[in-house]
């Protein structure tokens, strides 16, 4: 096995480049056989395997600079980067991110999971280069999805005009290319590519400037030349050495092609094609499916499970969504880019005319919510809290300020995983509650979720509703579009002493922990605004509070309930339970809670150290109210 020889990307390339194929057929079989025990992203894996060896083949890394929009797709550069034997820990506590790391390898220039930065953060690094005199190539390899965004339309328009050595490689796997064509694109990129090519363009340019109609002639010709065989010379227009497009997993053209380029200077575009799912037909025909599948027979491929398992709140939400758009014509769905992830595919399905996917575009996203709602339409956001903060002056600016009746579904609320730290949504309490005119609805189960989702939609101003990754509680969801009253709590369980108070899932575990502690517990259901008369009323009849929260403790809705307190004179002690000022790893979501001391178990245990007198000779009690 010619992989289990490669240790490092010097290993690779000390390989004839006849043994490449081989390698990348090895390479594509692994990343399945691993995705398949570990589950992950496998889909945009399979599609880059030509390109991974062709960058670590021709490029000197990591000295030389790979910067991977979003990331998912690295499973390749992990192998080939000395995490081989470590695959079968990927994406679980302790073990290798799903996502680069640059705590991780040496190999990892830069820390991603979050589409379109790739360009911006290789942009720095080459200019960094350039100023302290080092000789090393910084390369951005950035899908067609993540070209979608502004931010990396902003970084091309910077790059375009500072003249300094960065490559941008358009890893394109929305279109396909027939041998003839590629055959042709073959030939005219590695031309184009060439130093013979830009040394003669330039050449050229600088001889006919004296003649300008001659100039004219010769400019326009060579536009409507590469526009017979190029997408777009858009990219040339910022000021970039266009090339390509050429077949991503032909490495007879991959390697000749980066190889030219390497010794151009200047900023240089390279658009390669590529396939999802390339090398197994199941992903292939079907590359949505199979772009984050959990563990699953290769042989076999993904099979539906014999039980229908619960409703996740994804699911709760999506139903909800049609659900509500049969009732009112005015709701609008929008999505940046997350139509499956976001429960929305059967409201597209429905609804066209009324379902928008912007692309990955958050800001544009919030902004176009805006304007809808200006216009007497009911705007619906399905993004995840992680994602919301990429448009964090949107949401202030364009929707809060001018108090515009948009709803938030924020899916991926609390910790979300496999998918660590980039993903998980433990800031959305903490920035959205500082926001004037802005409401936080945090529903503890499945069946709440779908009526504090009516209840945001009646409001005449914005309000968010977070809801976790999964299924929760299991509880039935009630048909209908039954609302619950804004801003306010409810109290579950009757006990003495000490009173919990839960905002969203964590509800369940905090029930527990009480019935062993004899405490009350609330169900706040709202971070903003509070439910002040219940807290006043729960502070006026226990000798201490807690606060429990699947998000992070400073500034979230343990805050706000210290900060009401403080408001109306009450002196009483407050636990405040939640996600610690860290970032939470990877890894089983179960685990990280019980890490965080958000679990039944570790609620207890908090309460008991922090308040242990009052709770200590508590008898179990099972009084449950509500």
């Amino acid at each position: 096995m010619l992989l289990e020889t490669i240790n490092d990307p010097a290993d690779l390339r000390r390989l004839p480049r006849t043994q490449l194929a081989p390698v990348a057929e090895e390479l594509r079989a692994y990343v399945l056989e691993s995705v398949a025990r570990t589950g992950g992203h496998l889909s945009s894996n399979l599609g880059t395997v030509e390109l991974t060896i062709a960058l670590h083949y021709v490029f000197n890394t990591p000295h030389d600079r790979i910067v991977w929009d979003v990331g998912h797709q690295t499973y390749p550069h992990k192998i080939l980067t000395g995490r081989r034997e470590r695959m079968a820990s990927l994406r679980q506590l302790g073990g290798l991110a799903g996502f680069p790391q640059r705590a991780e390898s040496e190999y990892d220039a830069f820390g991603t999971a979050h589409s379109s930065t790739s360009i911006s953060a290789a942009l720095g690094m080459a200019v960094a280069a350039k100023q302290k005199g080092e000789q090393r190539h910084c390369i951005a390899v950035i899908g067609d999805g993540a070209m979608s965004a502004g931010m990396a339309f902003e970084a091309l328009n910077n790059a375009g005009v500072l003249e300094t050595d960065i490559l941008v490689i358009l890893n394109d796997n929305d279109m396909s290319i027939s041998p003839p064509v590629g055959a042709l694109n073959r030939y005219l990129a590695q031309l184009m590519s060439g130093r013979f090519y830009a040394a003669t363009k330039e050449l050229g340019k600088n001889v006919l400037k004296v003649a300008p109609p001659l100039f004219e002639l010769a400019k326009r010709f060579e536009e409507h030349a590469k526009g017979m065989v190029v997408p777009a010379t858009l990219f040339e227009k910022f000021g970039f050495n266009y090339v390509g497009p050429i077949d991503g997993h032909d490495l007879d053209s991959l390697i000749p092609t980066l190889q030219n380029v390497k010794q151009l200077k200047g900023p240089q575009f390279l658009h390669v094609v590529t396939k999802k799912g390339q090398g197994y037909k199941l992903a292939e025909a079907d590359p949505v499916a199979y772009h984050g599948p959990g563990k699953f027979d290769p042989a076999v491929g993904l099979v539906k499970p014999a039980t229908q398992p619960k409703p996740t709140f994804t699911q709760v939400f999506g139903q909800w969504l049609c659900d509500m758009a049969a009732q009112d014509h005015r709701l609008v769905g929008i999505t940046p880019a997350m139509r499956e992830g976001s429960g929305m595919l059967e409201f597209h399905q429905r609804f066209p005319d009324r379902y928008h996917d912007v692309g990955i575009a958050e800001q544009h996203a919030v902004t176009f919510a805006a304007g809808l709602a200006c216009e007497g339409m009911k705007p619906v956001v399905a993004i995840y809290s992680t994602f919301l903060q990429r448009a964090y002056d949107q949401l202030i600016h364009d929707v809060a300020l001018q108090k515009l009746p948009v709803v938030f579904a924020l899916d991926r609320a609390g910790l979300v995983g496999a998918d660590g730290p980039t993903h998980a949504g433990a800031y959305d309490i903490p920035y959205l509650r500082c926001v004037p005119n802005v409401s936080i609805a945090c529903p503890a189960d499945e069946n709440e979720c779908r009526k504090l989702l009516t209840t945001a939609y009646q409001q005449d101003h914005p309000v968010a509703v977070r809801y976790p990754r999964g299924a929760g509680a299991g509880v039935a969801v009630e048909p209908g579009l039954q609302s619950l009253p804004f801003g306010r709590g409810e109290v579950r369980r009757q006990g003495r002493s000490v009173v919990v108070l839960a905002f969203g899932t964590l509800l369940y575990p905090a029930l527990q922990a009480a019935e062993r502690l004899d405490a009350s517990v609330a169900n706040m259901r709202w971070a903003k605004p509070l439910d002040k008369e219940l807290l006043l009323q729960l502070a006026a009849s226990h000798d201490a509070l807690v606060t429990v929260e699947e998000g992070a403790i400073m500034g979230g809705a343990g805050s706000a309930v210290l900060e009401a307190l403080q408001a109306a004179g009450v002196v009483k002690p407050v636990l405040q339970l939640g996600l610690r000022d860290e970032y939470a790893p990877h890894g089983d979501p179960a685990r990280l809670l019980s890490l965080q001391g958000l679990d039944a178990a570790g609620i207890e245990a908090s309460i008991r150290a922090r308040f242990g007198e009052l709770v200590a000779h508590a008898a179990p009690s099972l009084k449950v109210v509500g």
